[in-house]
């Protein structure tokens, strides 16, 4: 039985591309088997199988390498695969080396070197070159080598694509090539070969152009362009479709009538393939273009041809009919229509037609002009149309169809009737002419050298007829070169062939033609001719196994066709027989017989026959004789030798005799004379020869192939016999390949096996500290494995190893002795004493020991502890948390679980090598919370007025977070005023409560909570419930006073609980002693609350009181009061007193109703902490006629007791109404009390109400580095809130506000937390990478540490050390990942990134990949000098530092510049304090004054104070600028703006142009003007103060959409009239602005503050010159003459203590002395010190505020006075006005008023929307001595 192993690719067999196997490690058992290639057709399945083969094994002997198979020069197309194969031999085995272009193969994942040879995958051009292949051992080397060409991919564009085209088209075909610069193209059309004819011709340098033209219908289909080079081809194709291209009309024009001069457009349109052209006729007259018709034509991209004619002043004669006719190589179309041009009717003269008989022809009556009644036709005197062939056309033409000679032939008469009995006529001549008519002919078949008469015939036609004839579209021209004669009468033509030959073959056409057509006959000859020998076959002779040609060539036409026939023997032939054809026999084109491969059976007769059906068939024999070469027929192809025996081989040959056979012994020839261990014997037996070669005796050496050779004068043959000498095996290498915990991998190689095959294997291994007596065995390991597995070792141990191998010789000897250390392994038993404690409602704290010792098999790195939730609907899977171990005993606390949830947890410890068990689980339960969701289906249902009904379902058990206790029912009522009243709650354990005891007929909000042993849960949605109304309750009180002597008013106040809607209130009135049983009644509305009551008696005293009624009835009365109607009266109030509560800012009315006679006087008065002051009417202050206060925007310090007097000369009355004005709630202080990983908890204290009870909280809480804000409402009750799922490790700001009726108050600080958790961190005790080969590497990503926040992305970055490119690399898994297609040998450059939501860690590594064979590299020495990277530094820093450098240098220089003025500033600053500090001394100029700044909450302050007047000033002098600084705009905005320099006196909106060029960011600007009158207008007692607020843009100061400005009309100071600016809107800030003023209480501290001076500088650029107008650049601080630059002192202000609030009230500030003849020099603006500060008084109803001088109070500061705004007399002269200024005495007066007044402390202003500047009384009345000028405040919001 033969078994069949298909052989596979495994370590030892290698099949190349290329259909080679290849065998390495070759062994004794490879001799045995017989080798067989199978093939295996791709397509069509069919498998072929060559003949078998032997190996022949040898024993190795030490020799130089031998190249086995190697490669040569080839080409391989780019994309493709291809194998170098390059295999050697020889002992040692040698090593393998490749080159390319003389230098070793770069780093190139491509190439695999195998043991066949280099694979190169995905061929690039760049892999061209030449390839050596090396091989060497300590013997020798050798070398092969060849050269490689990648060429391209032939690539074909067949253009045009999907030509669809008309017939009769001209085509062209481009074929581009790209790919391999030579190629041969080849054109098919539908899969046939194109043949080049009339139509088609092929052109080009390499064919790739096909031209085809006249184009007809059977030249569609599919062509195709191939491109081939050594067997590649390429091909693409394109589809062509032809179709009709005849002409149609598609758009044209219709008959219509025009006036003589009316322009008229015709237009036709036209399609056809190709693209027609168009042409017209008018009356069958070509339109020829002129002054008169203009015609155009083109055509569009769809092949639409357009056509217009144009007649711009038609006459008469432009009419008739148009006809436009559109023509190509395919046909023509036309189209006509009438066009009538008015005018007398007129027939154009008419051409006589000639018409062909069988066709159709058209007569047109050419009439021109318009109207006419009708067109008709006549023949003969006869009206046409006579008979079917006969039409005429409502346009007058007359068509007639199938013309025939006699009938139609003759003169037609039109006639056109153009009036009644008037008619028009014109005559035509019509000649018919008939077309010539080939009688139909055959042209028989006939052969060659026969003749040939073809005759054509015209049977009918006009005369005369010419005749011609064509072959194959050519015209036939007599003669003796084509041997064809014609002969041509009057209607007939004969061709005559004297002597056919085979160029006769062809189309004959005959064509008849005359004066109406021309007609043709088309028909084929054939012309036969019988076969004949080209090449008669001869006998031949052919060697056996070789390939035999029996020639045989024949010709005729048809073509013949050959059999071959075979008689075998070698005598007289008895029968033929066809020949079968085979692959291996087959009939070349020619007719010879081809034998591929000839055999004994071959030999015989052959027998050639050819026939075509013309004439007898034809034949001819020959003989083949078949010579049989020397060949070797038996020799055993295998055979065993033992070492030291005898052995022989046996070879038998045969062949054609004489034959010699010789012995080699591998490639040397076996001399046995002089080897004596060889002796050669040779027997003859019949036609054989036997040889016998003997070994005596046989050796290792002899183990190689011999062959026997046999050699006859027709060939050689050749036997291959393989001598196997076997032994014992020689001991395996051993190698150790992976040592592990518990276990190691061996692998070893056998390389002799002693020929014979390996039976087993034995390992035998021992603790290195034993001896071999105490090893461990093991035995009979398979053969077939190379590598094995010791396992059941200890961690950590040292091993000694050793090998044996075994054959059916013997066993070999030990293998040479291996040491081997174990690794660490994963611990084996898991942590001890786990314990769990609840911390929280979401935390669970864990504690543990380690393993036992003896189980942790090595150091404890750390632990894992898993958890899950236990509970219903949980998935079962652990979440893992890691973290470093600290020592014997451990605890960690796990975060983030849920609320009152059974957790399982187990605990597993880790070392280097890995996790070990886990701990048995343990479970434990997160502490009660909350619930987390309200009751559900909350109800309320008043069932009473006093009693509701509150309902509710349990929330979902989920929610609940711990075990139900109970319900909690919060309920507080709703006062009519939006007060809220006591909040009250009920518990209980019940689904429902019955609210008792309720207000009746009042609003209550209900809430429904749930609440466990951790407390209350969340509340409800609020629910609004009303009580049902009951009897009202009496009123709260009652008044009634004698209006008349008949009549008194009643008075009273609604009931304190009206307990319904009040319908009506009932007065009664009785008078003891009357008589009358029952009171009197009266009926007063329910808004009314008082009531007159008439027609009593004069003296008589009456009882009166009142009740209220509602839908439920009449309500308990009032106390009863006497009265008793007089004449006169004394005041009497009708309003009651008692408390009023408002929101501020809104408009409250205290009334205070009088009776009196004579009528009484009203006066209010607020009390004050120790008197009462009147109340005075004013913009926000407002006494009605009914003696009711009305106050409008109302603020906290309106508060207080108000007291109403009505007097007259009888009487006097009071009333007191307390009123209560609520703002919003102060700011709560805000604290944080925990966090967590997830979550931070807050704690909060209230602050002051504001006069209304908190209704909630709003908290707002953003992520630190962003300003997305998100709120949360809490309850007015909470003190404390959790805010929960935020970023772990993220820092947050939170802020808080309460919210009152009022709205929201304040905001308090905010604070800033931060969750647990940091960002992740790599253990520096795991290593980064597992392992690295030479082209992956593995990373343990298990080495982070997550930081307590999982890890949520991984980055690495990678690449060879010495390049820039980065490779990136995203890692979804948290184990393991792994490098892959990286470059064997090299350094790499490692980046990791590991991040999660607080931030990311980094870590930096280097490795190297190892070589191919598994070794490690050196480091990377850097061939750079030392000081290379320094150098390297050094060129990219020193422009960085020189940067850097100027940059310092230009700070230092400009700061020193602005010392340098500062310092001139203060020496000139000092001057001017010491000349007011010297009585004697005069001042030159207003003193220097500095500007001010004081931090307030959320507000800065900067004041400057700009005044003085003297000769020379600038008009800026006289601003004063104060700057404010609000956050809450600081992003929108730039650096503070400092608006002093507006001129005094002038409208700020006019400066705008001025401001716009030092302006270029936005800014908020306010701008207050306080206007003093001149001296002029001493007398009067009020001030303006006006402000202004506008937006500086980057173009120049623009209004916000917000502000509209208004101005008064101006007025120059010099001439004493005021400036006035107002703003009509108002701005949001104006209510922070106001709030912050009295937050810092800016009032009561400014004037006594202590001032110390903190910054001072001066600016570089001045706009003094774009103010004044002066072009002077000289510095003011040399010149006193220009104003200065500008400068700003800062100021930290600090309270005053309280014993200098009181000293400062007496503070006398000493005025200078000054030369009042002297003129003041101008000192800069900017300098100028603070006169004053005035308070500020608000107003709500405009931006213009009346001051009342009397009530003014002067602040004094520092050593300055309003006295020193005096100055000599004289003009000052500034630009554009002139300024008169007041006399010395005038100075003198103010200066020493100014020294005696003392200030005295300010009334309490609170904030408001506005906040204005109030002067002092005393400093108003000195400045109303003084010369005319403004004085500014000017605000800049930023």
């Amino acid at each position: 039985m033969c078994v069949l192993q298909v052989l596979t690719e495994s370590n030892r067999f290698s099949l190349t591309s290329f259909g080679a196997l290849y065998i390495s490690d070759v062994q004794k058992e490879d001799a045995l088997s017989t080798y067989r290639c199978i093939t295996k057709h791709k397509y069509s399945g069919e498998t072929r199988q060559s003949n078998g083969a032997r190996l022949s094994v040898m024993d190795p002997s030490e020799s130089s390498p031998v190249i086995l198979d190697s490669f040569q020069a080839g080409e391989v197309y780019a994309g493709q695969s291809i194998d170098l194969p390059c295999i050697a031999g020889g002992y040692p085995s040698p090593t393998v080396r490749w080159l390319k272009d003389g230098r070793p193969l770069p780093s190139d994942a491509r190439w695999t070197r195998r043991l066949t040879g280099l694979t190169i995958s995905d061929l690039r051009q760049e892999d061209s070159g030449s390839y050596a292949c090396e091989v060497t051992n300590s013997f020798g080397s050798k070398e092969v080598s060849g050269q490689l060409h990648i060429i391209d991919p032939l690539r074909v564009t067949l253009s045009p694509k999907n030509l669809k085209t008309g017939i009769s088209s001209t085509l062209f075909f481009t074929c581009s090539v790209e790919g391999s610069p030579e190629y041969a193209i080849t054109w098919y059309r539908n899969t046939e070969p194109i043949i080049p004819d009339q139509h088609i011709s092929i052109q080009g340098q390499h064919n790739d152009t096909l031209q085809i033209t006249a184009a007809q219908k059977f030249h569609s289909g599919a062509y195709q362009c191939f491109a081939s080079r050594k067997g590649h081809t390429a091909q693409d194709f394109s589809i062509i479709l032809l179709e009709d291209g005849t002409p149609r009309i598609v758009s044209s024009f219709s008959e219509r009538v025009v006036n003589p001069g009316e322009p008229f457009s015709l237009m036709c349109a036209a399609k056809g393939a190709p693209p027609p052209s168009i042409t017209w006729t008018l009356d069958d007259e070509p339109v020829v273009r002129d002054s008169t018709y203009k015609t155009s034509q083109y055509t569009l991209s769809d092949g639409l041809t357009v056509s217009h004619v144009n007649v711009s002043s038609p006459l008469i004669r432009d009419g008739g009919v148009y006809r436009c006719v559109a023509r190509n190589s395919a046909g023509s179309a036309e189209y006509q229509a009438r066009i009538n041009v008015r005018g007398p009717p007129q027939i154009r003269p008419m051409r006589d037609i000639t018409a062909v008989a069988g066709r159709n022809t058209y007569i047109t009556c050419r009439v021109i002009g318009y109207p006419y009644y009708s067109i008709k036709w006549l023949k003969d005197g006869m009206q046409l149309p006579d008979n079917h062939r006969q039409v005429v056309f409502e346009n007058g033409t007359l068509r007639l169809t199938d013309v025939q000679k006699g009938a139609d032939e003759g003169t037609y008469l039109c006639s056109v009737l153009i009036q009644p009995q008037v008619s028009i006529n014109q005559t035509v001549h019509v000649t018919v002419k008939v077309p010539p008519l080939i009688q139909p002919f055959d042209i028989p078949s006939t052969s060659v050298g026969k003749l040939m008469y073809i005759a054509c015939v015209v049977s009918s036609g006009d005369m005369p007829i010419r005749i011609t004839w064509h072959k194959d579209g050519q015209l036939i021209v007599p003669g003796s070169a084509s041997g064809v004669a014609i002969e041509t009468k009057e209607f007939m033509s004969s061709l005559q062939i004297s002597k056919v030959t085979l160029k006769h073959n062809g189309n004959y056409t005959c064509i008849a033609s005359n004066a109406a057509a021309t007609v043709s006959w088309e028909r084929q000859l054939i012309v036969t001719v019988p076969p004949r020998f080209v090449v008669q076959p001869n006998n031949q002779d052919c060697i056996y196994g070789k390939a035999g040609v029996l020639n045989c060539s024949v010709e005729g036409y048809p073509p013949p066709k050959v059999m071959w026939k075979h008689a075998k023997g070698v005598g007289n032939p008895q029968q033929y027989h066809p020949i079968p054809l085979t692959g291996r026999i087959q009939i070349m084109s020619n007719g010879s017989l081809l034998i591929r491969h000839v055999l004994e059976d071959d030999r015989g007769y052959y027998l050639c026959q050819a026939s075509n059906g013309v004439g007898s068939d034809i034949s001819k024999s020959m003989i083949l004789t078949v010579k049989i070469p020397a060949m070797i027929t038996s020799h055993p192809n295998t055979t065993m030798a033992r070492k030291g025996q005898t052995k022989e081989l046996n070879c038998t040959a045969r062949g054609e005799q004489p034959i010699i056979i010789r012995w080699e012994r591998g490639d040397t020839v076996i001399d046995a004379e002089r080897n004596p261990r060889y002796s050669i014997t040779i027997n003859k037996k019949g036609d054989e020869v036997i040889s016998t070669l003997k070994l005596n005796p046989a050796e290792r050496g002899d183990s190689v192939f011999f062959s026997c050779h046999a050699i006859n004068s027709y060939g050689e043959g050749r036997g291959l016999i393989q001598l196997t000498v076997q032994e014992p095996p020689d001991p395996p290498e051993l190698e150790v390949r992976e040592v592990k915990d518990r276990s190691m991998n061996l692998r070893w190689i056998q390389r002799f096996d002693g020929n014979s095959i390996i039976t087993s294997y034995d390992i035998e291994y021992k603790n290195k500290s034993d001896s071999w007596d105490h090893m461990y065995t093991t035995r009979n390991i398979s053969p077939t494995n190379n590598q094995a597995n010791i396992v059941e070792l200890h961690p950590a141990c040292v091993y000694s190893i050793r090998m044996f191998s075994y054959n059916k010789i013997g066993r070999s000897l030990p293998s040479k002795e291996l040491t081997i250390s174990t690794e660490e392994a994963p611990p084996d038993g898991p942590p001890m004493d786990v314990i769990l404690q609840p911390m929280t409602s979401q935390s669970i704290r864990v504690t543990w020991r380690a393993p036992k010792k003896e189980l942790q098999n090595g150091v404890i790195r750390g632990y894992q502890i898993g958890y899950r939730e236990n509970g219903p609907g949980s998935n079962g899977q652990y979440s893992i948390v890691e973290m470093k171990a600290t020592g014997d005993s451990e605890v960690y606390t796990l975060d983030n679980l849920k609320k009152f949830a059974q957790y399982g947890v187990v605990v597993q410890a880790f070392n280097r090598a890995g996790t070990g068990p886990s701990s048995t689980e343990i479970n434990a339960t997160t502490l009660e919370d909350v619930p987390s969701e309200p009751p559900q289906n909350v109800r309320a249902i008043s069932v009473t007025s006093d009693e509701a009904v509150i309902t509710w379902a349990e929330p979902p058990r989920m929610t609940l977070h711990g075990v139900l206790k109970g319900y909690r029912v919060v309920f507080w009522s709703l006062f009519p005023d939006g007060e809220w009243g006591e909040m009250q709650n009920i518990t209980t354990t019940r689904e429902q409560v019955e609210l008792r005891g309720l207000d009746k007929f009042t609003n209550y909000s209900v809430q429904a909570l749930a609440y466990t042993q951790a407390g209350d849960g969340v509340r409800s949605n609020v629910l609004y419930i009303q009580t049902r109304e009951d009897l009202p309750g009496p009123p709260a009180g009652i008044k009634a006073v004698p209006s008349s002597p008949s009549s008194v008013v009643v008075s009273w106040l609604p009931p304190l609980k009206p307990n319904g809607v009040i319908r009506k209130y009932t007065i009664y009135c009785s008078s003891p002693g009357s008589g009358q049983p029952a009171p009197s009644e009266y009926e007063a509305n329910p808004e009314m609350l008082f009531y007159r009551i008439t027609h009593l008696s004069r003296g008589k005293q009456y009882h009166i009181w009142a009740a209220a009624v509602t839908t439920a009835g009449r309500g308990n009365i009032s106390s009863k009061v006497t009265v008793e109607p007089a004449g006169k009266v004394p005041a009497k109030i009708l309003s009651f007193g008692g408390t009023v509560t408002t929101p501020w800012m809104k408009e409250v009315r205290l009334p205070c109703s009088s009776v009196g006679e004579p009528a009484p006087t009203i006066k209010w008065t607020k009390d004050s902490e120790d008197s009462a002051i009147p109340v005075t009417a004013d913009s926000q202050r407002q006494i009605l006629s009914n003696g009711t206060l009305v106050l409008r925007s109302v603020k906290a310090e309106d508060s207080g007791y108000y007291t109403c007097t009505a007097t007259n000369t009888l009487g006097f009355d009071t009333i007191i109404v307390n009123l209560v004005v609520q703002v919003p709630p102060d700011q709560p202080r805000l604290t944080v009390s925990t966090t967590s990983t997830s979550s931070i908890t807050l704690a909060w204290i209230p602050g002051d109400n504001g006069g209304s009870s908190i209704r909630g909280f709003v908290l707002q809480y953003s992520v630190d580095n962003t300003e997305e804000w998100r709120d949360v409402f809490i309850s007015s009750s909470e003190r404390s809130f959790r805010l929960d799922n935020l970023r772990c490790g993220t820092w947050y700001k939170v802020k808080l506000a309460a919210k009152n009726s009022v709205g929201s108050g304040r905001i308090s600080e905010i604070i800033e937390a931060k969750t647990h958790g940091r960002e992740p961190v790599f253990n520096k005790d795991q290593p980064l990478l597992t392992h690295i080969n030479s082209t992956h590497a593995g990373l343990n990503l298990q080495g982070w540490t997550s930081g307590g926040c999982p890890i949520t992305d991984l980055m690495l970055d990678f690449r060879p050390k010495g390049t820039w490119a980065w490779q990136s690399l995203k890692a979804n898994s948290t184990n393991q990942l792994f490098l892959s297609e990286l470059r064997e040998a090299t350094w790499y450059e490692l980046k990791m990134k590991a991040c999660n939501s607080a931030g990311c860690g980094n870590q930096t590594s280097q490795f190297a990949t190892t070589d191919y064979d598994g070794s490690t590299i050196p480091p990377i020495k850097s061939a750079r000098g030392e000081g290379d990277d320094v150098k390297k530094l050094f060129s990219i820093g020193s422009p960085v530092i020189l940067v850097t450098l100027g940059v310092a240098l230009l700070f230092i220089i400009r700061k020193k510049r602005k010392e340098k003025r500062l310092k001139r500033l203060r020496g000139e600053t000092d001057e001017n304090n010491k000349n007011n500090r010297s009585i004697d001394t005069p001042v030159k100029g207003p003193p220097q004054g500095p500007r001010l700044h004081i931090d307030i909450p959320r507000v800065q302050l900067l004041i400057e104070d700009k005044e003085g007047i003297n000769q020379s000033v600038n008009p800026q002098n006289f601003c004063t600028g104060v700057s404010l600084h609000h956050q809450a705009l600081i992003q929108n905005s730039g650096p503070l703006i400092d608006m002093s320099d507006i001129r005094p006196g002038t409208n700020p909106v006019s400066r705008k142009s001025i401001k716009s060029a030092h302006s270029s960011r936005n800014r908020y600007s306010s701008q207050w003007t306080l206007s003093r009158p001149s001296q002029s207008q001493s007398t009067a007692s009020a001030r303006t103060l006006t402000s202004d607020w506008r937006t500086m843009g980057s173009h120049g100061i623009t209004a916000t959409e917000s502000d509209s400005y208004s101005a008064s009309l101006s007025q120059d100071t010099d001439k004493g009239r005021n400036s006035m600016v107002s703003t009509e809107s108002a701005s949001s800030t104006y209510e922070e602005l106001a709030r912050a003023y009295e937050h810092a209480k800016l009032e009561e501290h400014l004037q006594h503050a202590k001032f110390t001076i903190t910054e001072c500088f001066i600016s570089d650029s001045s706009s003094d010159q774009m103010t004044t107008g002066t072009n002077d650049p000289a510095d003011s601080m040399t010149s006193l003459s220009t104003p200065s630059e500008p400068g700003i002192c800062r100021f930290t202000a600090s309270p005053p203590k309280p014993q200098d609030y009181d000293r400062g009230k007496n503070v006398a500030v000493p005025i200078p002395h000054r030369d009042l003849h002297d003129p003041c020099p101008a000192v800069p603006p900017r300098e100028a010190s603070i006169r004053s500060l005035t308070q500020r008084a608000y107003h709500t109803q405009g931006r213009h505020k009346t001051l009342d001088p009397a009530k003014q109070q002067a602040l004094m500061l520092g050593h300055s006075g309003l006295g020193s705004l005096g100055a000599s007399s004289g003009t000052a002269t500034l630009p554009q006005r002139t300024l008169t200024m007041p006399s010395s005495n005038n100075a003198a007066t103010a200066s020493t008023s100014s020294t005696s007044s003392n200030p005295t402390s300010s009334n309490k202003v609170g904030g408001s929307r506005d906040s204005l500047l109030e002067s002092s009384s005393s400093a108003l009345g000195r400045l109303q001595k003084q010369s005319v000028g403004a004085y500014s405040k000017s605000y800049t919001l930023v």
